[in-house]
């Protein structure tokens, strides 16, 4: 062991405060780093959202890779590479509801490529809002008779149908009849039933109908339907 020298000691803090100031500082680049980069999910359409840098000029391109929470290595999300847009869709990407999932985002320009941003874990099945589902009418005397239609997911079947949501998550459908503006009845169906027969109607009146969806774990609802209207005999 030797002892340093005043001077010596002086040299290596600032030779040290050099190096920090070489590695640890932000780079110009990290000023063009997108900002807010996270997922926004409905009917399983995951698409990752960004903003761009407030001191950025606007001719940034940018650069998306995701994976699953626990794998190592990351892949280039398809299509969204050296894209000008602030958003990618990664349905296909994250298509299992079941899974964890994180995106992760850059920006390049004239001088190199930003550091990455990361989204937050992000769950399908939990994170997921749901439209409201499609309802179709059919009147025999003072009978109505309800068929819901899911909303569907971005995701197609083998056929090459788009699959419904209730495929991939477990949903409740409410009703609302209403006449002369005013609700009068409240009804509930499973995605297993394939109808509600509401009875007993006054003849010769004007009904509108509304539905919603409805995750039962969680009691999230989605927004109406607009009003279906129909005249019994």
């Amino acid at each position: 062991m030797f002892a340093l020298t005043g001077s010596q000691r002086v040299d290596l803090v600032f030779a040290t405060a050099l190096l920090c100031w070489a590695d640890c500082s932000p780079s110009q680049q990290d000023d063009l780093a997108p900002l807010e980069v996270k997922f926004h999910s409905l009917d399983f359409r995951n698409v990752l959202h960004w903003k761009h840098p407030h001191k950025a000029a606007k001719h940034l391109t940018y650069f998306v890779q995701h994976k699953i929470y626990g794998d190592k290595e990351w892949s280039d999300s398809d299509h969204c590479q050296g894209i000008p847009k602030l958003e990618c869709d990664l349905s296909q990407a994250t298509s299992d509801p079941r899974e964890w999932y994180y995106a992760r985002v850059r920006s390049n320009s004239s001088e190199g490529f930003s550091s990455w941003v990361l989204s937050q874990r992000f769950y399908p099945q939990w994170e997921t809002s749901f439209s409201p589902p499609q309802i179709k009418l059919t009147v025999t005397g003072q009978t109505i008779t309800v068929q819901i239609r899911p909303p569907r997911t971005p995701l197609r079947g083998q056929k090459g149908s788009r699959i419904r949501v209730t495929k991939l998550q477990k949903l409740t459908f409410r009703i609302y009849l209403m006449h002369d503006g005013v609700e009068e009845e409240i009804h509930e169906m499973d995605s297993c039933s394939k109808d509600l027969v509401i009875e007993g109607l006054h003849p010769k009146t004007t009904y509108c109908l509304q539905a919603l969806s409805v995750t039962p774990r969680s009691g999230r609802k989605s927004l109406r339907s607009s009003s279906t209207c129909v005249n019994t005999h």
